[in-house]
Parts: structure tokens; C-alpha cells; sequence
């Protein structure tokens, strides 16, 4: 039967007009829709009642023919159990409105409104289950049936006891529930055959039909035999019924492993896949159909005519029902009943019909009464009037009441998701009870004598792969979610259903987000507001509150302690709102929060491990692998650099890898456990390796975040085994996994660098990546069953050796950009790119600076040799071509800071390329030669590369700053090595002054002395320097140079303008005082050369005022080196051990003692000069200020002498008395000239 299903459509509302005759809803047709549904005004009472049918699958409505009076009902039509065009091919059982509802009926319609289930839907059953329910406190008659819970929703099923024990008499199943009632219920079960009547009246009201829709009311007769055939049939029937029970050990045909054994009749309703793209899933990938719904799970269809969704008040029912519908003329839809005019309507029958046209929406019925078959008359009732009927009186505010003390106590009782519950009530007895049939069940150690166990996993799963497939899914039913398929697979034979266990596990896995962001305590809150789906498999019952206690089993002797739940009485059902359930249930199917990524990772890959125990199990193959024991490690092969061949050996390596990536673009499949491409093994084992091998990544970050990189490094490692097994198997790869792939690489890059930066805890993290759970063994063991898993072993190895570990990340950096270079990922993924060139610069720029270091050790360790070593020679290569390979990187991404720094490091590679240079000849002969000129040059220009690439300070001042102070000092050492180790063989010493002059002023240019920095004081320090040393070039200039006037009167302007410049800065530095001294010595010693060159006596006078001026100047050095001397001496008092003149670090003695000698000297001659010169003046004038500076003078002199003559005095002793004797010069003495 072709089947159609329409959301929202409904049959016509009560009073609807139609023109022309009516007709039946024609096969796979949705009927005719209204939005608002029926309410309907019975008695006074208000009971409000909407229906919509969901899905109809009748033909066309067919007017009814009136039968004529005295029509014999006996005699059957023409027509009758043959296919007519007008009853489509669902041919004899449209009609058969007492066909027996099948076990499983609900579960059929379950499978096929799989949204309604678990959220919408408070009941799904078949139409004639929901009107035994509503009738039990006006029946005597027997209730017998089978309850399962799904979310919310409950599946209510006709549990036939005597077709049970028909069957369990020749198969041995339920013979447990057999025993059990025969024990507890009814001690002399026996099967109770149905009567003649019964058979009779069937036959007699199919006619009747069929005589209805014949249209021309005549009485055909059909040969005798065909009279035989409805009671046979009818019979056949109600035989065929128990063959529709699953064989409780039978796999469902979808599942197993034979492909003919799937059911061929029906098309597919829906086609149902297992989780596609939920949360980080692949999007192109579509994962395994687990079940056709043609073959609707072990040949549970959807067998109703129709399925509608029935409110009724506050409860909501998806209910299937087979009753006819027919319409002609003024009545768009009526259900048509056959009375015998003999028995009149009882109440049983009223709630019958009422419920009936209620469930279909009809409003009206028409009843055609008969007396022994021969038809007497018709008779039309409205539906609302159908409470009031003579002898049929009820009210329908009372059977709300039953309804909702039912639905309250089924629920408040049926709390277990995936038990089976039995609710009984014995013929003529009044009480109810409620039995869970899967504890009892389970003390018989076999819960596969159920034969509901499988259709209630198979419905929790599809529930569960239903909620997860919507895209606008909420994560507070996560949830709800993990409980459904926990409890399926509780329910399910590990080795009889792999595929929905193994599928059923990813989607766990998939609940959990790995990615998520770090604040879980806020972002998982609102998974624990579950309100009434909180169910949970695990919870005790709790007691019940109800005030009446009539849930609770009491200490009647008809009362069993095997009962869930009793209702004592039927009367109860109908008093209002007896059974209301204020039972809260505890909400502990709330999603887990994971504190912590680690926690979190580890629950998805416990559910990885068990779906890939699922697959590898369901792999038969006759060659398999030697049964390796999960216990045993895996050996993590820890080599040492000598036997890997170092840096070389990973080129080969690299090569391998990107043939390989090359070849994964064409689809290479390679498996060694034999799995089918594209068997559900292939595509399930897929997807959870994929999973695994993010989670190990997430895994490998955190551990990274705490620094714990030999963790990393395992995590890592196991992540890309995962994707090389991954590799292996897949026959498309997909550029998202692709992406993976290079996210994986970047993140070992990052930690073999780390673990290169933190070598001395090594043994720690060594002892870390040696450790393995017996968790990760068993997945790495399924992962060696399909893959060797040594694609990444380059990458992931653990090495002792400095350069191995930096030139592994660079190989990882350089494998994730090669990767990003296939499928357009590049231009997809441009901050991960950005990401992995920024990571290569750096590595690049880590390997080249290892290298120069390396070369300055070899440099600094060369004493002999007078010529460069090849060995250092090669290492300048390396490093070199690693600043450029680096600088490419950054450049390519537009990092100026970055390549700017590169450039910076590449100019002090220069400078060590020339300083090894400069050790060749002996110390007296050196000159300055020209390739450390070159490589200073060189470096000049790498430098001035690194501001033009900068631009400016304002892009990143630090970096900045940083570039000029080596630009600076480049160009003083230049200097400073030209000037001590003049070239004269090469050049003239006018050039070499020139050359010389020029670089100290460009050394000076790029030395910020006024920006406020910690590096200012070294800037002042420097540009004194440079100040003082061209002061000293000029001075010796002057000293050596005869002739040109106006050069020699030029040199001595500079040289005192940068005397006076230097004496400023190091004015300004508390830790410079000999430097000032000695600059101030040097200006003395130019005022002494210039006094040599002056011939009169004031001209002389006045040179010396000026430096004797400058000497007095000299006590702010005197005072700094006296309070650096004090510093010292109280020190060393607490440690009588140190030597108590044991100079600072900043102060040398000797230097010290040196300067002072000198200064002593000079001071001295100075005075004796000017006390001469004072005296020849005197005898031939008389001046009253020179004879005071005259005493003085001779005063300081006489003091002076005699502290110089005292051999005995301290160092602090003399500066003492020098600082007294300065001040009284200054009082007293050539301050007034």
C-alpha cells in the first residue's frame, strides 16, 4: 500500500457542507484539513475535543447506499471480500473494523510520528486500547496491557494473555509471566474458545458494508461456498495475529546479516540515519542508514488506516484507528453501526460510538437496526447527543475524569524507560494493578524472554536520533538524550545487535561538545532544568504522597507484592482528579557536568572505545589478527638521534609523508581487518577513529595549557594515530578532516618546541609520555587493526637532542602548511594559516638562533686557530638560511614586528660572522680588515631593513627601540675597532678619522638619550662614550698634526665641544665616576698641550685657572667613588670571611688608585705652575686677589705634598683629603681669575 503522511491535516468539523455525494478519503490522500479542530457541547458538559489527522492512507469516502427494508444481511453481496476500486487495495481490511489490534501496534505508529514521541504525546495507541481504558469502571470485562515509557509519552499495547500462552505452549517463551499468573492470578488457566455468536455477528456486520457501499441495495447471492469463507477467514485471521509477535532471539531483518532476509512489501515512510552533522561532525558526511524503514524494524508497520492526533482536555493522544468513514448527500461524514433491534444500546456500547466519532471527528452516526438479519430501519444521532441516548445515559465530565486518572497514574508508576509494564485487570474484578514485567522478567536471567525488549531499543534509539538531528536542537535535552540511549543500549545484546550499539555510542560522544568554551559551570546549567522528562532509569521509586495512599499496595490478601501500583477500586477512576499526580520525579537524567576538558574528553572516548568494540566484534574474517591482549602496552619506541639520522633523516620522512597526502586526494583504501568499504562497519569505525582523534587533541591542548608536554606529547600521539588510521580507511577525504589534520601538527609543533625550551625536566616529561591507560591501549589496539599507525612517528617521537626537537616542530609546521596547500584549504582557513606561518618564522627563527649560538660557542672556543673553521662556516649557512626562510613567512602574512626581529637577529649573525673575523694576527699588528668591515656593513643594512620594515616607533616601540640600540652599537663597534685598530696599511689617517667620525655620529643618531626608558641610562652611557672617544680622536689629532692652521683650530673646537658633551652625560650617571674622571684628566691634559703652545704669562695664568676650574669640578666623580667606597667597607661587616677592599662590580679598585695617582700628580704640578707663575707676576705688580689665590694655593699645594708624601694613608683616606683640598680651591683659590 502506497502511504502518504500529512502534518496538520484534519478531517472536516462537525456541520461542514459538502455538495455532491460523499465519499471516502481516496488511497494516500490527506483528508480535507480545517485549523481549528472539533470542540464539541455534549449535555451541558463541556469536554473539549480536537482532532487532526496526521496520515490516511483510505480511499476516497464512498456515499453509503441505504438499504432497503427487509434486506436479508444473511445472504452476502456480490461484492463481498473482493477488491473494488472504490475500497482501493486495501481491499477486505478497510472495512474489517473488528480486525485485532496487533502486540506492537503502537510502536508502528511510533516509528513513523518518531517527533511526537518522547515530547509531544502523552499517549500512542490504537483506538480500540484507549476505549477499553476509558470503559473499565463500567466494565467487567478483562484489561490486559503492555506500557512502555519513552520521555513523556506513553505506548499503550493490547498484551493478549491467551495468545501469549498459546504461543509460549509451542515455543517455551513467557512460559516465566505463564507460571507467574497461573500463581498469582488465575491458578486454572485454560484458553477460552469464542463462540458461534460471536463468529456470527462478525460475518453479519461485514455484509453489511459491503451491502452499503454496493449502491444498489439489491441482495446479489454468491455461490455457498463463498459463505464458508468469512467465519475461515476471519479465522485465518485472528491466527496470523500471533505469528505477528518478533521471536524474542531473532535479529531484526534490517540487522542481520543476510540481505534477503528484509521484508520487500512497503516503501519506506522515512528513511531514519544515524546522527550526520550533529556539533563537530564532517558536513558532507552522511553516516549509516541503520534501519529501512520498509522493513520498520523487525515488521512493525503502522498498520491504520489512519493515525490521527486526538486532544481530549489536556491530554494528548496520537491514536490509530480502522473505522469506516462514509458521507453522501447532507452528511459529510458519518460512522455506520449495525444494531440488532432486539438488544437495546447499553452504556458500554454509547461510550463506544461517542469515543469513536470523537477519536474521527464524525459528527453524526447512523444506525441501521435488524432483527435476525433482515434489515428494519435507520436512524440518525448527532454525536454530541449520543450521551443522552435511552439506556445509554453517561456523563462525558466523568470519563474526562477516568482519563485523567489513568494517564495520572500510568504515569506517576511507569517511571522506568525501557521496562515493560503490565496493567491488569482481571474478568469481574475491580481491581487494577500494575506489574513491571522487565524485573520480573530479569529473575528468570534471560531479559530476552521479553519480546518487547527490542522494539523499545529500537524506539529509544530512533527517539534519541530524532531529537539529535534537529538543527535547532536546545543542549537542555542532552539530557534527556544520553538517558534514552544509555537506556537503549542497557537494553540490547552486545553481540546481537553491534550496529545500534556501536551507533548509539557515537551519538553520545556527540553530546559532548570538545571544543566548548572554558566557563562549563555557567554554560551547562541549563541542562539540569529537566522538568516532567526528567525520568531517569536509575531512580528509586519514591513514596508516594498521594493523601488516599491508593497507589500503595495494602495488606488486602487480593493484593500481591509483586505490584507496582493498584487501584483498589474502578470507582476511584471516577472521582475527579482521585489519581492527580503530584508524584515529582526525580530529574536524574540531567547531563553530566564536566568540570574539566580532561573529564570531558574521557567520557566521549569510554563511549569511542565501546562503539569500536561494537564494530571490530561484528568483523568476521578468517585470516584476523593475532589476538593481541588489551592489557599488554603497546611498546612507544623511544630512539635515540644517532639512530634516526638526525635533521636528514626527517627529509626522507617529510617525503614519504607528503606521497602519502599526495595519494590520500586519489582515495587509497588499505585495511587490514578486511572491513568493506562502505559496509556500516567501515563508515561507523570511521566516524568514531575521527572522534577519538579530536578528543586526544583537545586532550593534548589542555595538557599544553598546563605545561605538562611529555602528556602533550602522548595525547598528540595518539590523536594522529587515530588519523592515520583514519587515512588508511577513508576512500574520500574530506578537506575538513584534512584541516584537522593540520590543526594536529600544529599543536605537536608547539610542543616539541616547548619541550626543545624546557630540557632540563626531561626525565618528568619523558616519564609522561611513556604512561598509557588500559583505556588507551584498547583503542590504539582497534586503531592496529585496520593501520600500523606509524605515518606520524616522525612527528611524535620523544628525542634527548636539542636540534632533533626544533627541527621536528619545523617539520610539523612545515607538514600542516604542505597540507593546507591541498584542496583550497589556504584561501577556507585564513587565520589558521596565518596561525601555522607565524608558528614556522618563529621555529625558524628558534633553529637559526640556535645555530649562531652555536657558532659563538666554536668562536669563543678557537684560541689557535688563526682562520675561520669550515664547521663554524656551515652553522652561519644554516642559521642564515633559517632568518630567511623565516623572514619570507612573515612577511608573506605582513608581520612587520616579526620580521622585523628576524632581521634584527640576522644583523647580529653578521656581527658574529665579523667579530670571527677579527681573532686572526696578534694583538700589536691587528688592524681592522675589511670583512669585518663587510659584515659590520651587512649588518647595518639587515638593520636598516628592520626600521624600513617597522615604518615607524608607533607600530611597536619595544621592537623599535630594540633595533635602533643594535643599529647603534653596530655602528660603534665599527667605530671603536677602526679607531683602536686602525687599518694604516690600507688606508690614510685622514680616511680612517673620517670613516670613523662618521659612524660615531650615526651611532650617536640612532641612541635616544632623552625617552625616559629603562634602557636610557645605557643610551647615556653610550653617546658619553662616543663624546668622549671622538674628544680623545681630536685631541690626538691635534698632538700629531703640524700645519694647516684652520684644521688644527677646528680640531680643538670639536675636541673641547665634545669634552665638555661627554662630561655632561656622565654627569648624569651615578655609576660612571671614573669615566668622569678620567674624561676630566684628559681636558687637563688638553689645557696642559694647549699652555705649551702660549708664550705670555696671563695667557698661561688663565689656562691654568681653567684646569685648575676643571679639577675642582672633578669632586662630584671623587664623591660618588668615596660613597661606593663606604657602601663597600659596611658591607662585608656581617661576613668577616670577605675581604674587607674587595671592590663592587661597578667600581675597579685598581682603576681607582690609578686615576688618583694621576690626578694627584697633575693636581700638584698644576698648583706648583700656577704658585710660579703668581710669583713672577707679584714681583712686578702688587694685586691683593692674586696674593690671596697665591697663599691658597700654596696652602693646598703644602697639604697636598704631605698627603701624597704619607704612604701609609687608605684609598678613602686620599679621596677624602682631595675632596677637602678641591673645596678649598674652589672657596679660596683660581675660581677668581
Amino acid at each position: 500500500m502506497g502511504d502518504s503522511k500529512e502534518a496538520g491535516a484534519e478531517s472536516p468539523p462537525a456541520g461542514a457542507a459538502a455538495r455532491g455525494g460523499l465519499s471516502l478519503l481516496s488511497q494516500g490522500e490527506p483528508e480535507e484539513s480545517s485549523a481549528q479542530g472539533s470542540a464539541l457541547f455534549l449535555g451541558g458538559n463541556e469536554v473539549k475535543s480536537r482532532a487532526v489527522v496526521k496520515y490516511s492512507s483510505a480511499p476516497p469516502r464512498t456515499a453509503f447506499a441505504r438499504l432497503e427494508e427487509k434486506t436479508d444481511l444473511k445472504l452476502p453481496p456480490a461484492n463481498w471480500l473482493r477488491e473494488s476500486a472504490k475500497l482501493g487495495p486495501a481491499g477486505t481490511t478497510i472495512l474489517g473494523n473488528s480486525k485485532k489490534s496487533k502486540p506492537f501496534s503502537s510502536f508502528g505508529m511510533a516509528y513513523d510520528f518518531i517527533d511526537s514521541v518522547g515530547n509531544d504525546v502523552d499517549v500512542v495507541s490504537d483506538s480500540e486500547n484507549i476505549k477499553k481504558l476509558l470503559k473499565i469502571p463500567y466494565s467487567k470485562s478483562h484489561v490486559s496491557m503492555a506500557v512502555h515509557r519513552i520521555g513523556r509519552t506513553l505506548l499503550l499495547d493490547e498484551l493478549d494473555i491467551q495468545e501469549l500462552f498459546m504461543r509460549s505452549s509451542q515455543t517455551g517463551d513467557w512460559t516465566w509471566l505463564k507460571e507467574f499468573y497461573q500463581r498469582l492470578i488465575d491458578q486454572k488457566w485454560q484458553r477460552k474458545k469464542k463462540s458461534k455468536e460471536h463468529w456470527y455477528q462478525k460475518a453479519i456486520l461485514s455484509k453489511f458494508l459491503y451491502y452499503s457501499i454496493n449502491g444498489d441495495g439489491a441482495a446479489q447471492p454468491v455461490p455457498s461456498a463463498a459463505e464458508q469463507q468469512g467465519p475461515s477467514s476471519s479465522d485465518q485471521a485472528t491466527d496470523s495475529d500471533g505469528a505477528s509477535w518478533p521471536a524474542p532471539f531473532e535479529m531484526p531483518s534490517s540487522v542481520s546479516e543476510d540481505p534477503s532476509a528484509s521484508s520487500q512489501g512497503s516503501e519506506p515512510l522515512e528513511p531514519s540515519y544515524i546522527v550526520g552533522h550533529v556539533a563537530s561532525a564532517p558536513k558532507e558526511q552522511n553516516l549509516t542508514t541503520l534501519f529501512n524503514d520498509g522493513e520498520n524494524s523487525q515488521g512493525l508497520k503502522n498498520d491504520f488506516v489512519r493515525n490521527i492526533l486526538w486532544t481530549f482536555e489536556d491530554i494528548h493522544m496520537l491514536v490509530g484507528s480502522n473505522m469506516p468513514i462514509f458521507g453522501g448527500g447532507r452528511y459529510p461524514a458519518v460512522s455506520l453501526r449495525l444494531r440488532d433491534n432486539n438488544k437495546p444500546i447499553n452504556v458500554l456500547t454509547g461510550i463506544d460510538y461517542w469515543l469513536d466519532n470523537l477519536i474521527c471527528n464524525v459528527p453524526e452516526l447512523v444506525m441501521c437496526f435488524h432483527v435476525n438479519g433482515i434489515v428494519q430501519k435507520y436512524e440518525m444521532i448527532k454525536t454530541e447527543e449520543i450521551p443522552n441516548l435511552e439506556n445509554s445515559n453517561f456523563s462525558t465530565k466523568v470519563i474526562k475524569d477516568i482519563a485523567q486518572n489513568i494517564l495520572s497514574f500510568l504515569k506517576s508508576n511507569c517511571t522506568k524507560e525501557g521496562h515493560t509494564y503490565w496493567l491488569f485487570k482481571a474478568s469481574g474484578s475491580d481491581i487494577v494493578k500494575l506489574y513491571d514485567l522487565t524485573t520480573l522478567c530479569e529473575e528468570t536471567e534471560d531479559k530476552y524472554q521479553n519480546p518487547f525488549t527490542m522494539p523499545v531499543a529500537i524506539l529509544l534509539y530512533k527517539v534519541a536520533c530524532n531529537m539529535m538531528m534537529k538543527k535547532n536542537q536546545n543542549k537542555k535535552h542532552y539530557g534527556t538524550i544520553r538517558t534514552l540511549l544509555l537506556n537503549c543500549v542497557k537494553l540490547l545484546d552486545k553481540s546481537r545487535h553491534p550496529q545500534i550499539i556501536a551507533s548509539a555510542n557515537y551519538m553520545l560522544s556527540e553530546l559532548f561538545q570538545l571544543d566548548e568554551p572554558k566557563k562549563e559551570e555557567s554554560s551547562e546549567s541549563p541542562l539540569n532544568e529537566n522538568s516532567d522528562e526528567s525520568y531517569s532509569e536509575e531512580e528509586e521509586e519514591l513514596a508516594d504522597s498521594d493523601e488516599n495512599g491508593s497507589y500503595g499496595t495494602g495488606s488486602d490478601p487480593s493484593d500481591d507484592n509483586k505490584a507496582v501500583a493498584i487501584i483498589k477500586s474502578v470507582g476511584e477512576l471516577s472521582v475527579p482528579e482521585k489519581y492527580k499526580s503530584i508524584h515529582q520525579i526525580r530529574p536524574s537524567c540531567t547531563f553530566p557536568v564536566c568540570h574539566d576538558t580532561e573529564e570531558r574528553c574521557r567520557l566521549v572516548l569510554s563511549y569511542v572505545l565501546e562503539g569500536l568494540k561494537s564494530v571490530d566484534s561484528s568483523i568476521k574474517k578468517e585470516s584476523d589478527l593475532p589476538a593481541a591482549d588489551p592489557n599488554t602496552p603497546i611498546p612507544l619506541k623511544y630512539e635515540d638521534e644517532s639512530t634516526r639520522g638526525g635533521p636528514e633523516g626527517l627529509e626522507k620522512q617529510m617525503a614519504l609523508f607528503l606521497d602519502k597526502m599526495g595519494s590520500l586526494q586519489k582515495g587509497n583504501y588499505s585495511s587490514q581487518s578486511g572491513m568493506i568499504p562502505g559496509s556500516w562497519q567501515h563508515k561507523m569505525k570511521l566516524q568514531l577513529i575521527l572522534k577519538s582523534s579530536k578528543a586526544y587533541y583537545v586532550l593534548s591542548d589542555a595538557a599544553m595549557s598546563l605545561q605538562k608536554y611529555g602528556r602533550a606529547l602522548r595525547y598528540i600521539k595518539l590523536a594522529l594515530q587515530s588519523h592515520d588510521t583514519y587515512c588508511c580507511l577513508c576512500t574520500n577525504m574530506l578537506s575538513e578532516v584534512l584541516l584537522f589534520l593540520s590543526q594536529y601538527l600544529t599543536l605537536c609543533g608547539d610542543i616539541q618546541l616547548m619541550l626543545a625550551q624546557n630540557a632540563n625536566n626531561r626525565a618528568a616529561h619523558l616519564e609522561e609520555f611513556n604512561y598509557q591507560t588500559k583505556e588507551d591501549q584498547e583503542i590504539l589496539h582497534s586503531l592496529h587493526r585496520e593501520s600500523p599507525c606509524q605515518g606520524f612517528a616522525w612527528a611524535t617521537d620523544l628525542s634527548t637532542d636539542l636540534e632533533s626537537q626544533l627541527s621536528v616542530s619545523c617539520k610539523c609546521y612545515e607538514a600542516a602548511n604542505e597540507i593546507l596547500q591541498f584542496s583550497d584549504l589556504k584561501s577556507q582557513n585564513p587565520e589558521h594559516y596565518v596561525q601555522v606561518l607565524k608558528r614556522m618564522g618563529n621555529i625558524r627563527n628558534e633553529i637559526g638562533v640556535f645555530y649562531m649560538n652555536q657558532a659563538a660557542a666554536l668562536q669563543s672556543e678557537r684560541v689557535v686557530s688563526k682562520s675561520v673553521s669550515t664547521a663554524e662556516q656551515q652553522l652561519w649557512k644554516k642559521s642564515f638560511s633559517c632568518f630567511e626562510k623565516g623572514i619570507h613567512n612573515f612577511e608573506s602574512i605582513d608581520d612587520a614586528t616579526n620580521a622585523a626581529l628576524l632581521l634584527c637577529n640576522t644583523g647580529r649573525l653578521m656581527r658574529i660572522c665579523a667579530q670571527a673575523h677579527c681573532g686572526a694576527g696578534d694583538e700589536f699588528k691587528r688592524e681592522f680588515s675589511p670583512e669585518e668591515g663587510l659584515y659590520y656593513n651587512k649588518a647595518v643594512d639587515y638593520y636598516l631593513k628592520a626600521l624600513r620594515s617597522l615604518g615607524t616607533r608607533d607600530l611597536h616601540p619595544a621592537v623599535w627601540d630594540s633595533v635602533n640600540w643594535e643599529l647603534s652599537t653596530t655602528y660603534f663597534t665599527m667605530a671603536t675597532l677602526q679607531q683602536d685598530y686602525a687599518p694604516l696599511s690600507r688606508k690614510a689617517q685622514e680616511q680612517i678619522e673620517k670613516e670613523v667620525s662618521e659612524a660615531m655620529m650615526k651611532s650617536l643618531k640612532h641612541c635616544d638619550v632623552d625617552s625616559v626608558s629603562a634602557r636610557q641610562p645605557l643610551c647615556q652611557y653610550r653617546a658619553a662614550t662616543i663624546h668622549h672617544r671622538l674628544a680623545s680622536m681630536y685631541h690626538s689629532c691635534l698632538r700629531n698634526q703640524v700645519g694647516d692652521e684652520h684644521l688644527r683650530k677646528q680640531h680643538r673646537v670639536l675636541a673641547d665641544l665634545h669634552y665638555s658633551k661627554a662630561v655632561k652625560l656622565f654627569q648624569l650617571l651615578k655609576d660612571a665616576p671614573c669615566e668622569l674622571l678620567r674624561v676630566q684628566l684628559e681636558r687637563v691634559a688638553f689645557a696642559e698641550f694647549q699652555m705649551t703652545s702660549q708664550n705670555s704669562n696671563v695667557g698661561k695664568l688663565k689656562t691654568l685657572s681653567g684646569a685648575l676650574d676643571i679639577m675642582v669640578r672633578t669632586k662630584h666623580a671623587f664623591q660618588l667613588i668615596r660613597k661606593e667606597l663606604v657602601e663597600e667597607f659596611d658591607q662585608p661587616k656581617s661576613d668577616e670571611s670577605a675581604p674587607a677592599a674587595d671592590p663592587s662590580p661597578g667600581l675597579s679598585r685598581e682603576e681607582v688608585i690609578k686615576l688618583l695617582s694621576i690626578f694627584e700628580s697633575r693636581l700638584s704640578f698644576l698648583l706648583l705652575q700656577s704658585i710660579k707663575l703668581l710669583s713672577s707676576t707679584k714681583k712686578k705688580m702688587s694685586n691683593t686677589e692674586e696674593d690671596v689665590v697665591l697663599k691658597t694655593n700654596k696652602q693646598i699645594y703644602s697639604q697636598l705634598l704631605r698627603a701624597t708624601a704619607n704612604r701609609n694613608s687608605t684609598l678613602l683616606e686620599r679621596i677624602d683629603v682631595l675632596i677637602q683640598l678641591l673645596d678649598q680651591l674652589a672657596r679660596g683659590g683660581s675660581g677668581g681669575q
